[in-house]
Order: structure tokens, then C-alpha cells, then sequence
């Protein structure tokens, strides 16, 4: 390392943001551009640990310490070549990703941890300003490979196949490319000009884009047998989970997901008239504790809602690490994201019971009850019971279910291309492939709900599975054998 006591002698520093009351007057990315001194700065608190747990915290398997030295000895370019090894898009990983590196980086274990998420987003932004990142010319094997959505696992997937010489199309049911990265994240933690950047050097790669094309409803899945040699199936996990309760049909309930599409819409239109869903003057409720609801709320501010209040089903989490989850696991604390700054009221071990209507079926209130988890000394399952006398209805004319994701959209496309599922309904696979051997598949749509890194990981690896049964042998290397190249 350039500097073996830079984590004694700095502490962490990430980029400042903008003022929460002025920010929300708008829907730009929230933080302020930092110097190079101080990025460099903050690569040299990576320390010399001799075992790098940030790779295994890492889905990616991202060469960590390696890029963090590069950047504190100002070499960008190096910086830049060691993260894209592992990495295909930075530049979404280093806005919304949460960052599971860090929570395993052993300076964390009695400091806190390198900013590993701040200093990955500050290589690729070099690297676009400096023009490093360039179109992929690989040699064409002449294969065919479709791609079945634009997230961020089938951007993946498409990108790995492109370099392997694959002719790749990639084919999006919406109208525009890049799946939650486009309609899921709000541009004030994802400009879509980002996601825009990264699409236009993968057509110049050679990919093909086909936008508002449903596989499954437009097309016949089986009609692409003939026409590729294989298919990947990323299209996400697109089914959200309901809350079928009382007065569950209130005009005012909404799923979260429609929320964020409809307000990303309005934004790329160039915010003329009003969104469709608006809770501009609006007691707003958002039911569900994670990063989604956390989108919702700050979404909600910039509407101008009334009051905002977010409540989660489960306890408090608590503030520092415990028995369950010691360093290097991921750990379980309370987080309050830039919208929760923003302005809102959270609540936890709050139970949903009814959607309160008035007498036009518009939602009028929430009634909600307080429970009290406890664990089974036999099973080790937590389970809830409502407290007595804590039931109240809260003013709501306007409630976002942010309580996950089932599944993909089975509609038309397992059935016809013939791939089993799992007890979930996922499509089910052995090494990416599934029971159709022309069939892969990855992300959401294969492992169900989770992260976009996670998504960017399963793309990789399902594009070397296909590779490899396109070849015969597959030229597209592991996270592990490309971190040799510089361990």
C-alpha cells in the first residue's frame, strides 16, 4: 500500500450533499463533487490487511484493495482497468449499491470502514471524463444470443457475451432500456443520463436494443428458438407482493413500484403538468421499511406531500453490531437514507390492519395496530402478536406498498419455452441453465428479490455458462481467476 497508516491517520469522509430543504426542489443526484485530494485521501485508509474480506463481502468478487491503492497513488487509468475486471457498470453499483464490501472490510471491525462505494464511483467517472471507457471490438464467433430484459442482470449478461464475440439482442418489454436502474430508482439517486451513457457505448459494442417488445405477449418466446442459439432470461422479479386486507380497493392504495415508475416517467417528460399518482397535500403512508419505501418517502417530499410516515412490521434495528451478525457479516443496523433526512416519520412493529375508505372510496385513513415479536425456544422462529388497546387510525389519503417482490411475470413466457419453476416461482436452474438447455437464466427472475449487484453477478455467470455451451469452452473468466491477474 502507498500509505500503511493512512486509516490511523484519516478518518472516513464521504462526498457531501446538497441541503435536504433544497434538494427536494428538484430531482438531481444529491451529492456535491469532491476534490481529487480528498478521494485520494480516502483510498489510503485501505489497509495493508493481508486477507481482504471485502472480496467475499463483494457479489462481484471486486479487487478492492488493489483499485483503492491505484487511487491513492493517482494512477486513475490503473484504477480503472483493475474495477472493470469484475465489475461492468460501476457507475450504478458506486450510486445504489449498499455497500456490502464495507460492511466486511476489516478496518471496520473497530473503525470505520473504507469508503469503498464513494471511491468506485469516483474511478468510473474519471475514466468517462477521461475517455477510457470505450466500445468492446471483439472477434464474432457467429453465435446468436437473446437477452430477455434490460436490468442490470441482462445488461450484464449481454456486455460478457458481446466481449466473448457473441452476437448479442437485447429485448425490453418497456419502452425504454435499463429495467429498475430506469423506472425502479429515482433519478435523485440514479440520473437516467447515467444509465443513457452506459447504453449508448454497449450499441457501439455491437449489441442490439429492442425496446417495447414483450417476450411472452408481443412475441411468441418460441418463435426465438429458430432464430438464436440461446436465450437469458432477466427479466426481473416483477410481481409484487400485496396486502389483501380490508378496504384493500380504496382508490389511494398503491403498489410501490407504480409510484416510482410513474414519477421517473414524469421526470424524463421534463416535469410538465402533474404525475398521475400525486400526493402533492397528501398524508402519505408508506408501508415497508427497505430501500424501495426509502425511494417512495423521498419521492413523496419532492410531490410536496402533507406528512409522511413509514412503517415497518419488524423491530427497530439497533445501532451497533450484535451475536447475530459480528464482523464480516453484514450488519443488521438502523440506516437512515438521504429521503429519511428529507423529512419523514418511521415507525417500526406496526401491523396493517384495514385500508380506511370515506364514503367515495377514496382512502381516508389507516388502522394500525402495534405488535411485540418474541422467538420460539424450540424453532428459533420469531413470531408477532398485537398488543391490546394499541389499535389507532392514522390520516392517509395516500398508501405505497413497499413489502417486496414474489416473482417474474409468468405471463406467456415459462410456459412457452418449457422451463420448470421453482416452489417460489422462480425459473429454476442448475449452473444458469435451465430444463430448456437452450434456456438460461439470471438476477431477480432466477433468485428472487435482491440486489442490483447481486443482478450484475448473476449476468456474468449465466454469460459464462452460455458461452461455454456455445463453444464448447468458454473464454469468459470467473471473479476469482480475474482477481489472480492482480493478487
Amino acid at each position: 500500500m502507498g500509505d500503511v497508516l493512512g486509516f490511523k491517520k484519516f478518518g472516513r469522509s464521504t462526498p457531501l450533499s446538497r441541503d435536504p430543504q433544497e434538494r427536494i426542489n428538484d430531482y438531481k443526484e444529491i451529492y456535491i463533487k469532491s476534490s481529487e485530494e480528498h478521494i485520494r485521501t480516502q483510498g489510503s485508509r485501505c489497509m495493508d490487511c493481508g486477507i481482504p474480506f471485502c472480496h467475499s463481502g463483494c457479489p462481484l468478487g471486486n479487487i478492492i484493495p488493489d483499485f483503492n491503492d491505484a487511487v491513492h497513488r493517482g494512477d486513475w487509468k490503473e484504477a480503472y482497468e483493475i474495477l472493470t475486471i469484475t465489475n461492468n457498470f460501476p457507475e450504478f453499483t458506486g450510486r445504489i449499491c449498499p455497500a456490502p464490501c464495507e460492511g466486511s472490510c476489516v478496518l471496520g471491525i473497530n473503525n470505520d470502514p473504507v469508503a469503498i462505494e464513494y471511491i468506485e464511483k469516483s474511478i468510473i467517472e474519471r475514466a468517462y471524463n477521461e475517455g477510457w471507457v470505450k466500445p468492446d471490438e471483439p472477434e464474432r464467433t457467429g453465435k446468436k444470443v437473446a437477452v430477455i430484459g434490460s436490468g442490470p442482470a441482462g445488461l450484464a449478461a449481454a456486455a460478457q457475451l458481446n466481449k466473448a464475440g457473441h452476437n448479442v439482442t437485447v429485448y425490453e418489454r418497456k419502452d425504454r432500456f435499463g429495467g429498475l436502474l430506469r423506472y425502479g430508482i429515482p433519478d435523485f439517486k440514479l440520473d437516467k443520463g447515467v444509465v443513457d451513457r452506459r447504453i449508448e457505448v454497449m450499441k457501439a459494442s455491437g449489441i442490439e436494443f429492442k425496446a417495447g417488445v414483450w417476450i411472452g405477449v408481443d412475441i411468441d418466446a418460441a418463435s426465438l428458438d429458430s432464430e438464436y442459439d440461446a436465450i437469458v432470461l432477466c427479466g426481473g422479479a416483477t410481481v409484487p407482493r400485496d396486502l389483501k386486507i380490508p378496504g384493500r380497493e380504496a382508490n389511494g392504495v398503491h403498489f410501490a413500484m407504480d409510484f416510482l415508475e410513474n414519477s421517473n416517467r414524469y421526470v424524463a417528460e421534463g416535469q410538465n403538468g402533474k404525475p398521475l399518482i400525486n400526493v402533492q397535500g397528501k398524508d402519505v403512508i408508506v408501508i415497508g421499511g427497505g430501500d424501495t419505501g426509502s425511494d417512495c418517502v423521498g419521492t413523496s417530499n419532492r410531490q410536496r406531500a402533507n406528512s409522511i410516515t413509514q412503517i415497518e412490521l419488524l423491530t427497530k434495528p439497533k445501532s451497533e453490531r450484535g451475536e447475530a451478525d459480528p464482523w464480516p457479516l453484514w450488519p443488521m443496523i438502523l440506516r437512515t437514507s438521504s429521503s429519511h433526512e428529507e423529512g419523514c416519520q418511521r415507525e417500526w412493529s406496526i401491523n396493517t390492519k384495514e385500508f380506511i375508505k370515506d364514503a367515495d372510496g377514496n382512502l381516508a385513513g389507516l388502522k394500525i395496530v402495534e405488535v411485540s415479536w418474541d422467538k420460539d425456544p424450540v424453532t428459533g422462529r420469531y413470531t408477532f402478536v398485537e398488543l391490546p388497546g394499541t389499535e389507532s387510525i392514522l390520516p392517509c389519503q395516500a398508501a405505497f406498498l413497499a413489502i417486496g417482490f414474489l416473482h417474474g411475470d409468468p405471463k406467456g413466457i415459462m410456459a412457452q419455452l418449457n422451463v420448470d419453476l421453482d416452489e417460489r416461482g422462480n425459473v429454476q436452474a442448475s449452473n444458469y441453465q435451465t430444463s430448456n438447455k437452450k434456456v438460461f437464466t439470471a438476477g431477480d427472475m432466477r433468485r428472487g428479490q435482491s440486489l442490483v449487484v447481486w443482478a450484475i453477478s448473476e449476468g456474468r455467470e449465466a454469460a459464462k455458462a452460455v458461452d461455454e455451451y456455445l463453444m464448447g469452452e468458454r473464454s469468459l473468466l470467473d471473479t476469482k481467476e480475474a482477481g489472480l491477474f492482480t493478487i
